[in-house]
């Protein structure tokens, strides 16, 4: 929409009340809120005032003052919100010069895709993740100097065979056996499905959705494929949607990628294709019916793993589940049927539309605006630079004998090691000014300080069981 169909839309849906919405660094969504009264089309020009010092990892306490400025291709009416409420996504930027802010997430996907452009190679990336989550009924945390711990249920687990429910009729999904029985051991299938369709009823595209493998409620929904700043906008909103329609119900969703020991993890595996001038880039008739530049974007994925790993899996909980000697996607190759390998080619369909490279490595705590920009600059950088990623991955990880599984190189092992390698490797994501080098440096003391430091000061429950007695 324009900002004058916004304004006459707002109109016709007696909307009374406008919220702006905009993702911190980190990742969380932020948001306020003005009545319609506030709103003009002079508004997404001069945008709406706001303390940046206030938003993590962005400016200092003397130079605090931002806008935003609302996107009105954005605009969709929140679903849950009691009185009728217009939301807009908006981009950040200076208020005296109006260039946009360098750490505004949204603003380094609009870079990446101007960057595909300028480079020739294609005009349009396409994004499909898959986020992973989990659904418990009661979540419970404390990180005081003196009693640190969580706890957390779920009316689904298999470690609630024996609680008293009156009655309890069984029923349970056992560990690592969650995908995908039916009703009544499926206890979610009703909350999916109202979930999926809220993300219809804003417009969000669907394909699917199913239990996953863990117990306990993990879940996962598809969004169809979609331009990568519009993927970027729509994780956000699925997101919100998921956490929301929980909470609705009584419960409470999680995108931790590892919150129970023992069970499988949740992923995000990220389909990624490149498009030019309407013709898909991937297909062609090499390995599992891909063309040269697929293979050489895997290349750049596979060679740049490390560092993307660090903005695509930027959490401590993240290598929680990146282990190596499970089904985790560590390994470092690329295969049309492994899924222990970082990259997959999906063999669902033949048409050439279909034809896309499935990075499985990155999970649902991620920015997606960073990582989907992180990604598309590892496959540029690996069709530019034209980097073999050698011979795929056909065999049974689990078979391979000790010295040729010592061949295959793996993801990190954990999040220091990944701001390693981010800060070894990063000229591929500077290029096009996509991401600059102060956003880079913020990055990685961010998580360093603030996280990674955070976690280490601590004392760990399992050491008491460790070392109590020692």
């Amino acid at each position: 929409m324009t900002p004058t169909q916004v304004l006459e839309f707002a109109r016709e849906k007696g909307v009374r009340v406008v919220d702006i919405r905009f993702m911190d660094f980190p990742g969380i969504w932020q948001h306020f809120s003005v009545p319609l009264s506030e709103l003009n089309e002079g508004s997404f020009e001069d945008g709406f005032g706001f303390d940046g010092s206030s938003i993590r990892g962005w400016r200092a306490i003397n130079e605090s003052d931002m806008i935003v400025i609302p996107d009105p291709s954005t605009a969709k009416i929140d679903p849950f919100f009691e009185h009728t409420t217009l939301v807009m996504i908006g981009n950040i930027a200076d208020p005296i010069t109006h260039e946009p802010y360098e750490k505004d997430p949204r603003y380094i996907a609009q870079k990446a895709e101007a960057f595909l452009k300028s480079t020739g190679i294609g005009d349009v990336c396409f994004i499909g993740p898959e986020p992973e989550f989990f659904i418990f009924d009661d979540v419970r945390y404390s990180s005081d100097p003196h009693n640190t711990f969580f706890s957390i249920d779920s009316i689904e687990a298999t470690w609630n065979t024996g609680r008293e429910e009156f009655p309890n009729l069984g029923y349970k999904p056992r560990s690592k056996e969650g995908y995908f029985p039916v009703p009544p051991s499926d206890k979610f299938h009703d909350l999916r499905t109202k979930m999926m369709l809220a993300l219809e009823d804003i417009g969000i595209e669907m394909e699917c959705q199913h239990h996953e493998v863990a117990t306990a409620g993990q879940g996962e929904i598809d969004m169809r494929f979609k331009p990568l700043v519009e993927m970027g906008d729509q994780l956000v909103w699925f997101k919100y949607i998921i956490r929301n329609m929980a909470y609705m119900n009584g419960h409470s969703v999680t995108f931790m990628p590892k919150p129970l020991f023992g069970d499988n993890g949740s992923g995000m595996h990220t389909h990624a294709s490149i498009w030019k001038d309407g013709k898909p880039l991937f297909a062609g008739d090499l390995y599992a019916g891909m063309s040269q530049e697929a293979l050489y974007a895997i290349g750049g994925i596979l060679k740049h793993c490390g560092a993307l790993c660090a903005i695509t899996n930027p959490t401590t909980n993240s290598y929680k589940r990146l282990v190596p000697g499970y089904e985790a996607p560590v390994n470092l190759a690329y295969s049309s049927s492994n899924r222990s390998a970082a990259v997959r080619i999906p063999m669902y369909a033949t048409s050439p539309k279909a034809k896309r490279l499935e990075f499985r490595t990155p999970d649902p705590s991620c920015n997606g605006y960073m990582a989907f920009s992180a990604i598309l600059m590892a496959m540029i950088d690996g069709i530019e630079n034209r980097i073999d990623p050698g011979d795929p991955l056909d065999k049974n990880i689990y078979d391979l004998p000790a010295e040729e599984l010592a061949q295959i190189p793996s993801a990190p092992g954990s999040l220091d090691e990944a701001l390693d390698c981010l800060e070894k490797d990063c000229d591929f994501l500077l290029k096009g000014g996509v991401f600059t080098e102060e956003v880079i440096k913020t990055w990685i003391n961010y998580k360093r300080e603030k996280e990674i430091k955070a976690v280490n000061l601590r004392p760990h429950p399992h050491e008491y069981m460790l070392y109590y007695d020692i």
